[in-house]
């Protein structure tokens, strides 16, 4: 029987890390509520020959894996730190790497972390712009977390919590049950 795969990617540098915790969280939801198998990765997780790869053969094998697992997902959930009013630079790269149709169709849920509530629209004036590209069917709630909505790395909103729910809602609608719960 094949599964249904849930892949998160978060676009920090540092661990331990809001954005990848964050991720974690909306990753599980999505996995737990499709009887999915889930899997998140952050950008560190691609190791030395990714910052200056030109194209996904310049990667070496591990990287190329999470490439590939997360061009085989059934589901994205995505995410970066806010710097400077957009993702991060290595996220980009990341996404820079793949072929425009990589990701036709895919569901995928944005969400972004920042410092305040002012760089709360760079779910909607970056990561949805960057996705429209590459015509992937990205979810209509995307979710932003400041700072104030966790402690000691937790997520403790109620709000977010809801907003993600909501999302998490709209990503199960989106994906076919496993393979072989139709055989």
């Amino acid at each position: 029987m094949s599964k249904n795969l849930v892949v998160g990617l978060s676009g920090n540098l540092t661990r331990p890390s809001k954005t990848k915790a964050f991720i974690s969280h909306i990753v599980a939801e999505v996995a737990s509520s499709t009887g999915a198998a889930s899997t998140v990765f952050d950008i560190e997780d691609l190791g030395r020959s990714f910052p200056l790869a030109r194209r996904i053969g310049d990667l070496d094998p591990l990287a190329r894996n999470i490439v590939e697992r997360l061009l085989g997902a059934d589901v994205l959930v995505v995410g970066s730190p806010t710097f400077k009013g957009s993702y991060t630079g290595l996220f980009k790269h990341f996404f820079d790497l793949l072929d425009p149709s990589s990701l036709r169709g895919k569901p995928v849920i944005l969400a972004a972390t920042g410092g305040g509530d002012r760089h709360s629209l760079v779910v909607e004036h970056q990561l949805r712009p960057l996705f429209g590209f590459f015509e992937a069917l990205t979810l209509p709630t995307a979710i932003y977390a400041s700072d104030k909505d966790f402690a000691n790395g937790v997520l403790v909103s109620e709000a977010i919590h809801a907003r993600a729910s909501q999302a998490v809602a709209e990503a199960c609608r989106a994906v076919p049950r496993s393979v072989g719960l139709a055989a």
